[in-house]
């Protein structure tokens, strides 16, 4: 399987986690020694505590999902190690974060890094369990599933808006979307979900489930991909 990641985006959102993340610290810190030495300044204080929470949060966002190691993409490439090199991964490389074209078809794969059980009750995703931390999370609507189902219909008709520049619209092969799981703790129970959802252990044996159900010809393999790389 090929990867072809967009190194440079990677490092500077990464950059940008740092810096966010070490200006919240600074900024908070003036907002309280603001508070304590100058009482009468209470609305500059407040104002520079918020202005600190703000960039913990982009801070938080930046650096989960390029700061950390292994970040959500290179968990990704550990799931499909292994897959036959008629694949390719693309991260950060199209309009859609991760992207596998190959012989089961078009995949954009969504992962999400919840802890406990994740359930699907017929109209949304629900999370139970996963500790203080992953409450803490949710809290503060990082980590939050939201509609993955709503999510990838958007990301799909993204995809497909950008391929068409390339491609004829009727040549485009059906662009799918899978959510992904990638926590050690995740527990996931959503078989009846409106996109395939499942842990990021059981990925491998699903795309190869797919390649044998309904192949992608290696013709329009070969199209999308020269497509995305011409980009």
């Amino acid at each position: 399987m090929k990867i072809i990641s967009n190194e440079k985006l990677i490092k500077r959102n990464a950059r940008i986690g740092q810096i966010t993340s070490l200006s919240s610290l600074l900024v908070l810190g003036i907002g309280m020694y603001i508070s304590f030495k100058n009482p009468e300044l209470f609305s500059l204080s407040v104002g520079a505590l918020l202005l600190g929470f703000i960039l913990s949060q982009v801070g938080i966002y930046f650096g989960n999902r390029w700061g950390r190691s292994p970040r959500p993409d290179e968990l990704l490439d550990q799931g499909l190690k292994g897959m036959p090199g008629d694949y390719t991964l693309y991260h950060f490389s199209t309009p859609v974060a991760n992207l596998l074209v190959g012989p089961a078809g078009i995949w954009i794969l969504m992962p999400y890094h919840q802890h406990g059980t994740i359930t699907y009750d017929g109209k949304r995703w629900k999370v139970k369990g996963g500790g203080f931390a992953q409450s803490y999370m949710r809290l503060f609507g990082q980590e939050n599933i939201s509609r993955p189902d709503l999510d990838a219909s958007a990301e799909a008709d993204k995809l497909k808006r950008y391929l068409k520049k390339k491609i004829a619209e009727e040549e485009i092969p059906p662009i799918l979307g899978a959510v992904i799981f990638t926590s050690k703790d995740a527990n996931v129970q959503a078989e009846d979900a409106p996109v395939p959802t499942m842990h990021l252990k059981k990925l491998k044996a699903f795309i190869r489930k797919q390649a044998k159900k309904a192949p992608l010809p290696p013709k329009e393999i070969k199209l999308v991909n020269s497509a995305i790389d011409a980009a």
